[in-house]
């Protein structure tokens, strides 16, 4: 893969606006609450999918980090936890009845922090939901950690409990960002915690970085990556950080002057793109790095890779349970978000026993129109002629309002449409939110709002 043509700094200023990640269509701002529990009950009984992924959420983190936008609890009391365990398990108990003929493929953890927990609160929460759901033996089990307030023996016991793949948030390993994001951790003991994991046993483990962070520079953000390479991890997501203090208090206390121009941050993120891709990993879609023989890459060069709120996956063919205060589910037809603030979670499960706040059915168009979005997000190219026999549908008149929103990429070079499909340019791999939005129905009465991120 020829890395320089994704970093045309024409095309990329020309479209660098702000758009949806597109983790589901619609959006999660099409969400309200007119969905009821009983939409949520007949989208169970409704859907054609057997298969099942599980999210957790666990809210909780010992200190705040400034950049954070992450629905989350601070707090050092790790009793708080105790009392969301039990309503978590009420909800467990409550929502499982629904899916006894499901068999769960897929369980993540994330937060917030899950490694907050103690291991015997781990340990009660992974034998609660093997109690209560079918699981396969084949199952993929992955948990988010942060390496600050762990010890080294948590591999053994993750490992032991069945995970399989673990997923560590380190952002950055300068000190200076550290400091002004707070969040100081030691760089020697995330690269001993990695290769222990790896002898213990775990398959696959993730970092999370961040680019656009307070005193980030081209010097210090590559002494990053390079160790990312020396770890050998097996998955890089690399996130672009999103500066929106008007909506995340936290973020107040970095100062705009702190943060890379507009033009450091296209250079950190040019930077990171390129030396990942030197080092041998494959860029899968906007954010993810993995190595040739992942599971991520295979799938991307089958053409069966998949998106839903937890990123990229091979599991497409599973209904997605959230669990969990703010936790989101996508079952069958339909999207479905638990309430986001803790107290207010609790009243819920107390009396109404659900924690269902808000969602929405999909109408003919949303699930067309997603699998549309979902297929150029993840694989770049869209067959017109399988989406056509799939929906009866003629895909050039369908979308004819649409199509012409593609003009100008096409005549840029960016993107390629004929009778039979339609070609996104490996050059337009950044920019593949704002194509995506061609095909948006909801992106018109958003178009001067502020809600989105920058694609870049």
């Amino acid at each position: 893969m020829q890395v320089s043509q994704f970093f045309d700094p024409k095309l990329l200023n020309k479209y660098n606006t702000s758009g949806p990640r597109y983790t589901s269509y619609p959006t999660a701002l099409e969400f309200h609450d007119d969905f009821k529990h009983k939409d949520f009950v007949q989208a169970v009984k409704d859907s054609p999918n057997r298969e099942l992924s599980l999210y957790v959420h666990i809210p909780f983190c010992h200190t705040l980090c400034y950049y954070c936008g992450c629905n989350k609890v601070i707090t050092r009391h790790r009793d708080k936890a105790d009392t969301y365990l039990e309503y978590l398990a009420q909800e467990i108990a409550l929502q499982a009845p629904l899916f006894t003929d499901y068999k769960v493929k897929q369980l993540h953890w994330g937060g917030g922090t899950p490694s907050f927990l103690t291991d015997k609160q781990i340990t009660t929460l992974v034998a609660l939901l093997k109690e209560k759901f079918d699981f396969s033996d084949d199952l993929e089990m992955s948990i988010e950690i942060d390496p600050r307030e762990i010890e080294m023996n948590l591999a053994e016991h993750l490992f032991s409990l069945g995970f399989n793949r673990l997923s560590l948030g380190v952002q950055d390993l300068d000190l200076k960002v550290q400091q002004a994001i707070n969040r100081v951790q030691s760089t020697q003991f995330i690269g001993d915690f990695i290769a222990h994991a790896k002898n213990v046993g775990f398959k696959s483990i993730n970092i999370d970085l961040i680019y656009g962070l307070p005193h980030q520079t081209l010097e210090n953000f590559a002494k990053t990556l390079d160790k990312a390479h020396e770890w050998d991890v097996d998955r890089i997501s690399l996130f672009s950080y999103a500066h929106l203090p008007s909506r995340f208090a936290a973020q107040r206390k970095l100062r705009d002057e702190w943060l890379p121009t507009t033009q450091e941050k296209f250079a950190l993120m040019k930077l990171s793109i390129e030396t990942l891709c030197n080092y041998g990993y494959d860029f899968i879609g906007m954010d993810h790095f993995a190595k040739p023989n992942d599971e991520l890459s295979i799938a991307q060069n089958d053409g069966t890779l998949h998106r839903n709120f937890q990123g990229y996956t091979t599991k497409g063919g599973c209904d997605l349970l959230g669990l969990g205060v703010s936790s989101i589910s996508n079952i069958g037809h339909s999207f479905g978000q638990n309430i986001k603030e803790l107290q207010a979670y609790y009243k819920a499960i107390d009396n109404q026993q659900h924690a269902l706040e808000r969602g929405v059915s999909l109408q003919d168009d949303d699930v067309l129109r997603g699998e549309v979005i979902r297929e150029l997000m993840c694989n770049l190219y869209l067959d017109k002629t399988k989406i056509n026999e799939k929906y009866n549908i003629n895909f050039d008149d369908y979308f004819a309002e649409d199509l012409p929103l593609l003009d100008t990429f096409i005549d840029d070079g960016l993107v390629a449409n004929t009778a039979q499909s339609i070609t996104v340019n490996q050059k337009a791999r950044l920019l593949i939110r704002i194509i995506c939005m061609s095909f948006d129905a909801y992106m018109k009465k958003h178009i001067n709002q502020q809600r989105f991120s920058r694609v870049i």
